[in-house]
């Protein structure tokens, strides 16, 4: 039998999007190559590219896959680190990921920046409040997402 290949480590920025109302936007995400796998709920953010610094990763990434523009210097953090292993369209991951916060009053989500790759594993997208976030039996990423927003 081979030896199974080293994740691919990867580093991104992610933002926690809170509207005026104190909710979370996450969207909703498959495995593409096994939609088997089941769906779970994450924040906008991504990879970091060469030469960015985490708070333009994370401006770019809002902007890609929400239409939001906020400057990478009105972003507050890091609040959040973690590592994170998981499998997208059958590429083992090693994402050490980064959180940061924006406050917006509100937003109308526009995907159409998404990647190829995102607009096959994209389901959908929610604005979430933290008693949503603690009732639901949905998978949500981080896991500890409703108690980093108590902290917020």
């Amino acid at each position: 039998m081979p030896a199974a290949a080293e994740p691919v480590d990867r580093s991104a920025a992610r933002v926690l999007l809170l509207d005026d109302a104190g909710r979370v936007l996450l969207f909703l995400g498959c495995d593409p190559a096994d939609r088997a796998r089941g769906s779970w709920w994450f924040t906008p953010g991504g990879g970091v590219e060469a030469g960015e610094t985490l708070p333009e990763a994370a401006s770019r990434e809002l902007l890609e896959e929400t239409g939001l523009q906020i400057e990478p210097a009105l972003l507050v953090g890091p609040v959040y680190d973690e590592v994170a292993e998981f499998t997208l369209a059958g590429v083992d991951y090693r994402q050490s990921g980064v959180f940061f916060v924006a406050r917006i009053d509100s937003h109308e989500v526009d995907t159409s920046g998404f990647s190829a790759l995102e607009q096959q594993f994209v389901l959908d997208h929610r604005w979430w409040s933290r008693a949503a976030l603690r009732a639901t039996t949905d998978v949500i990423y981080p896991g500890c997402l409703a108690d980093l927003l108590d902290t917020l």
